[in-house]
C-alpha cells in the first residue's frame, strides 16, 4: 500500500515537471514543450539516450507548434505528432522507461485537455 502511494505521488510530481509549467497557452494549444532535464532524471536516461531523447523532444515541440497553427485537421495533426513522438521514444527507451514515459505522456495530455482518441 505504501509503495503504491509513493508511486502515485511520484507520477503526480513527474507529470507537473514533464511539461514546462510556465506556459500560458490554452489546453488544446499545448506547444509540446517538455522539460528535458526533468524527463531525463525521471527516466534515468543513459548518456547515449539523453541526446537522442532531447532531439525527439525538440522535434515533437516543432510538430506540435505546426499542428496547433494549422487551419485544417488540427486534431488529426496533434494526434500524429503525439503518436510520432511515442514511436520515436519506443525505439530509444528500454521497456521500463517507455512504460513510464507512456504513463507520463498520458497524464500530461489529460492535464492539458488533449484527447488523442479518434472520434
Amino acid at each position: 500500500m505504501k509503495s503504491g502511494l509513493t508511486l502515485i505521488a511520484a507520477l503526480a510530481f513527474s507529470a507537473t515537471v514533464f511539461a514546462n509549467g510556465n506556459q500560458t497557452t490554452t489546453p488544446e494549444k499545448w506547444n509540446g514543450s517538455i522539460n528535458k532535464a526533468q524527463l531525463g532524471k525521471y527516466l534515468k536516461l543513459s548518456s547515449d539516450q539523453t541526446k537522442e531523447v532531447a532531439d525527439i523532444c525538440d522535434f515533437f515541440e516543432a510538430e506540435m507548434k505546426l499542428a496547433n497553427n494549422s487551419k485544417k485537421n488540427q486534431d488529426e495533426k496533434v494526434r500524429k505528432a503525439v503518436y510520432g513522438n511515442l514511436k520515436l521514444m519506443k525505439n530509444t527507451l528500454n521497456e521500463k522507461q517507455y512504460s513510464d514515459y507512456l504513463k507520463l505522456m498520458g497524464m500530461t495530455l489529460r492535464n492539458k485537455g488533449i484527447d488523442i482518441e479518434k472520434k
